[in-house]
């Protein structure tokens, strides 16, 4: 692994705690997030791709931009040719945002509603396209895609485009020793004392990062597409079997989940992973550590099943399950909190 950082970072700035007295701490807590997106080259250019280069389907309509953010998507539909482009977002970002699509030029193309979708009065009824940066860590933590979909069945035309329109979630198995020791087995002994009651926390909590291609010592397995046109709800919480078939001789620390993202509805079919195997994005990839090590000959196959839900209490929190048995062994089921 290259770096190593928890998709905790968000809350040390606090962010869930601020009302809207805390505007300008707000907006310049959330300006590091932007620029971390902003400067993900894979992400921003692909949507850039993705738009400015099929402005043949934005030419004269109507565009919807969920989440709309600093507004760079936006202004990607209007340079693109979209008639009007209203983009929303419920955080203090937006006012920023009314600033860059003025300086730009963009204001009589853009308009800017600050709110929830759920609760705002869109000057549109509806539109062409819907846009959005909805995705999140493996996927769906702290996402935004149950809006994006209530815009679709709300605002969409029938027949209207949505960038993106497909989704999918791989797992593989990785050896992980050297950080695994360092970051969970660390609990069995500080400094002469027993802390292990924190190891089965430590275990529990996923850890986005990046991790070396070279550690992965199984095929990926595809555990679940989403197509957005036609996705609802209630198929976000989902359970999913997988086989892992090993490459390699090796031991397995850790499962590892990763995401595609594709535009199918453009002309070449722009697309971008973040997987091991690609560019590095701020999404990383998302490690799953398991209880005890696996150990794996080549073409041994590790069969399971991966459950996942929101969180009863937080929506944009999940609760994951992996369930897991290779043969001759116990199985093994590891209830993850993320």
């Amino acid at each position: 692994m290259e770096s190593h950082t928890s998709n905790k970072g968000t809350d040390l700035l606090g962010l869930h705690d601020m009302t809207s007295k805390d505007y300008y701490a707000d907006s310049y807590a959330h300006f590091g997030i932007h620029e971390e997106m902003l400067k993900d080259s894979v992400r921003t250019g692909s949507y850039r791709h993705a738009i400015v280069d099929n402005s043949h389907l934005f030419k004269g309509k109507t565009v919807l931009d969920v989440g709309c953010g600093t507004g760079i998507l936006s202004m990607f539909a209007a340079k693109a040719g979209a008639s009007h482009v209203v983009g929303i977002d419920m955080s203090n970002i937006i006012d920023q945002a009314q600033k860059i699509i003025e300086a730009n030029g963009f204001k009589d193309t853009i308009t800017l509603v600050k709110g929830k979708l759920e609760e705002a009065e869109l000057p549109i009824q509806q539109f062409d396209i819907i846009i959005s940066e909805w995705m999140g860590y493996f996927l769906l933590y702290e996402s935004m895609l149950d809006t994006v979909l209530l815009a679709r069945d709300r605002y969409l035309k029938p027949g209207g485009l949505l960038f993106p329109d497909n989704a999918t979630i791989y797992l593989a198995a990785i050896e992980d020793q050297d950080y695994k020791e360092e970051k969970i087995n660390f609990w069995d002994n500080v400094y002469g004392f027993d802390y292990s009651c924190i190891k089965d926390i430590a275990l529990r909590e996923p850890l986005v990062d990046t991790v070396d291609l070279k550690s992965v010592v199984t095929h990926p397995y595809l555990i679940k597409q989403i197509d957005l046109t036609t996705a609802k709800k209630e198929d976000l919480t989902f359970e999913a079997p997988f086989t892992l078939t090993a490459t390699r001789n090796d031991y397995v620390h850790a499962f590892l989940a990763w995401f595609d993202i594709s535009f199918k509805c453009t002309h070449k079919g722009v697309k971008f992973s973040t997987g091991p195997h690609a560019q590095y994005t701020h999404w990383k990839q998302t490690v799953f550590y398991t209880p005890s090590t696996i150990k794996v000959s080549e073409s041994d196959t590790i069969n399971g099943k991966l459950t996942c839900a929101p969180n009863a209490r937080n929506n944009r929190d999940l609760d994951i399950t992996i369930s897991y048995e290779t043969e001759g062994e116990r199985p093994v089921t590891m209830s993850y909190k993320m």
